[in-house]
C-alpha cells in the first residue's frame, strides 16, 4: 500500500482549514484516511504557533513505515527540523516571457541611445 502524508481540506468556502493525515495514496483528498497527524490553518499569521500543529511522534512513525510526504507537508517537516532541507528548482516561473524580454531589450537600447 502506497502511503502519503498529506493535507485533507476542511472548512467552509473561502475559509480553508486542513488536517494533516496519513492515508493510502489511492484515496480521494478529503476521503478516508488512516490517522490524523495534525492541523494546518493558513488563515493564521505565519509566525503563529497554531498555524501548523503536528504530532511528531506519529509523523516519524509513518515516515519510518515508508509514507511519502507531499510537497507542502515536506516543507512543514523541514521547518520543524524533522527532515533535511532539499534544494528546489523554480523551473522558469520567475523568468519573464518572450514579449517582456523583448520590451526590456528595446528599453535598454533606447536608454543607451539617449545617453550617447
Amino acid at each position: 500500500m502506497a502511503m502519503k502524508i498529506r493535507l485533507a481540506r476542511g472548512g467552509s468556502k473561502k475559509r480553508p482549514h486542513y488536517a494533516i493525515v496519513a492515508s493510502d495514496s489511492r484515496m480521494p483528498r478529503d476521503g478516508r484516511f488512516l490517522e490524523k497527524l495534525g492541523t494546518y490553518n493558513p488563515l493564521l499569521a505565519k509566525d503563529s504557533e497554531d498555524r501548523v500543529k503536528m504530532n511528531m511522534e506519529r509523523v516519524q512513525y509513518w515516515l519510518a513505515q515508508g509514507a511519502q510526504p507531499t510537497d507542502r507537508v515536506a516543507r512543514f517537516l523541514e521547518a520543524s527540523g524533522a527532515m533535511p532541507k532539499t534544494e528546489r528548482a523554480n523551473l522558469k516561473k520567475a523568468e519573464p516571457g518572450a514579449k517582456a524580454k523583448k520590451r526590456a531589450e528595446e528599453k535598454a537600447a533606447k536608454a543607451a541611445k539617449t545617453e550617447e
